[in-house]
């Protein structure tokens, strides 16, 4: 008997990973940041290149993800996307030190939009290394039914007090699939996300983005520390169309970060920060 949406909360899953100095060379070298050593902090963010399951080709779905029904619940032929998320920075994880992720499925909700049901799944990671917990984060992913995608966003886009300009080349979208283990095909295959999924382009993955967003905060406050991110996704950024990730600082201790172009506003989030001691 097929398992029932909510039957799939508290479904676990665990990852170990060495945090290899060469892959996190490779997140380096795409980002064009400096090349980390062994024991060195592992930069915010890139913990999304480490802890992935291998599976072989014959264990995904025609999107090219994980196929759903393992780990994930099953939303037969639906698409699926990750929408945003939270994390909360405790402690650095050390690049050439063993870690491990622990994962379980937090909440399944169904709902009805304008598009037709709807399913979100909220997973719950936690990653420790050398006993200790590092990085609490949730993830929200949502199922839905295809649809045209919503190409732009009729809202006001804050002033800036730093701006970094992104041209997303179909090389960064290769090597950041590649350094993920990311297999969606809307990131390299056209002719299917242009085909199969609606989208105009190659669509910029949203944790790329999310990592854009952190990056230019970092290097526009280096005497910052990230105890908090909350980020989401409103509409999607496509290849070979420059956007912008910018941010200001909104109050005492919090930020706000946003990736945008000319046709506004496309993903945002929200920093809590601490003063470097």
């Amino acid at each position: 008997m097929e398992k029932a949406p909510e039957d799939w909360i508290g479904h676990k899953e665990s990852c170990a990973d060495a945090l290899d100095t060469s892959l996190a060379s490779r997140i380096a070298a795409m980002l064009s940041q400096p090349f980390p050593q062994e024991g060195d902090a592992l930069a915010p963010l890139w913990h999304w290149a480490f802890f992935q399951v291998p599976m072989p080709p014959a264990s995904t779905g025609p999107d090219g993800h994980i196929a759903p029904g393992g780990f994930l619940p099953k939303s037969d032929g639906n698409t699926r996307m990750w929408a945003g998320g939270r994390v909360d920075f405790h402690r650095p994880l050390l690049v050439g030190q063993r870690a491990e992720r622990q994962s379980r499925i937090k909440s399944v909700i169904e709902k009805t939009g304008r598009s037709g049901k709807l399913l979100f799944v909220t997973v719950e990671h936690q990653y420790h290394q050398n006993s200790e917990l590092c990085l609490s984060e949730e993830q929200d992913i949502v199922y839905k039914a295809p649809a045209p995608p919503r190409l732009s966003l009729d809202k006001p886009v804050d002033e800036a007090q730093w701006s970094n300009s992104i041209e997303p080349s179909p090389l960064l979208l290769f090597r950041y699939s590649a350094v993920t283990f990311n297999g969606h095909r809307i990131h390299y295959d056209k002719p299917y996300t242009t085909e199969v999924e609606g989208y105009p382009d190659l669509v910029v993955h949203g944790p790329l983005i999310a990592t854009l967003m952190m990056q230019a905060f970092l290097e526009a406050n280096p005497s910052l520390t990230p105890v908090r991110l909350s980020y989401r996704g409103l509409r999607p950024l496509t290849v070979n169309k420059a956007f912008n990730v910018e941010g200001r600082i909104s109050g005492e201790g919090k930020a706000l970060l946003w990736a945008a172009n000319e046709d506004g506003p496309a993903h945002e989030a929200e920093i809590e920060f601490k003063e470097n001691r």
